[in-house]
């Protein structure tokens, strides 16, 4: 197993665009050329390596914005069936109503507990995906502009080669004077 694929099976999403990017910048150009010489299968590994790990990190956020959700409503169970039961105990017991209002109380604050630590998991869960989000975008604008700087390159290097071609007399004409 090479280095690349050691680092390519451990390595998170993020890490595998920024080794790409990295490879497409220091690659190293070809001789009389502004082209660069890269490894097709060394990319290619690592674009597949990004691809497959993209759909695992969201579901981990996926997995996260579910668990929330279920939090939310185990909690919200928990609370209604906190109040149906002192509403019940209320009932039985008119003459204590210092325990009916002590009950609803802790139900309040059960559920508002809940709806707290509800929002600070939802927060918590948006702040993780933005950031990844950020993250990808940052790396995706990178290479971007280095694909676009290749490709004007490149096509610098063509239009010099077709011009090139539709001149032949003029070279001709050049090396003819050096006599």
């Amino acid at each position: 197993m090479t280095d690349l694929e050691s680092n390519v099976d451990d390595a998170d999403t993020e890490t595998l665009l920024r080794q790409l990017f990295e490879l497409v910048e220091n690659a190293r150009s070809l001789p009389m050329s502004t082209s660069v010489r890269i490894e097709r299968d060394e990319v290619l590994d690592l674009i597949d390596a990004a691809a497959l790990r993209l759909p695992d990190e969201l579901k981990a956020a996926r997995w996260l914005l579910k668990e929330r959700e279920e939090f939310r409503a185990r909690t919200r169970r928990e609370a209604e069936e906190i109040m149906a039961a002192a509403t019940e105990r209320a009932a039985g017991l008119v003459a204590r109503q210092e325990i009916v209002r002590i009950a609803e109380q802790r139900s309040r604050e059960l559920l508002d507990d809940a709806e707290s630590e509800a929002r600070t998991m939802m927060r918590k869960a948006e702040d993780y995906c933005d950031q990844k989000l950020a993250s990808f975008e940052v790396i995706l604008e990178k290479l971007s502009r280095t694909v676009a700087a290749g490709r004007q390159r490149l096509a610098a290097t063509v239009e010099e080669i077709e011009l090139a071609d539709d001149e032949p007399d003029a070279i001709a004409e050049f090396f003819e004077h050096d006599d």
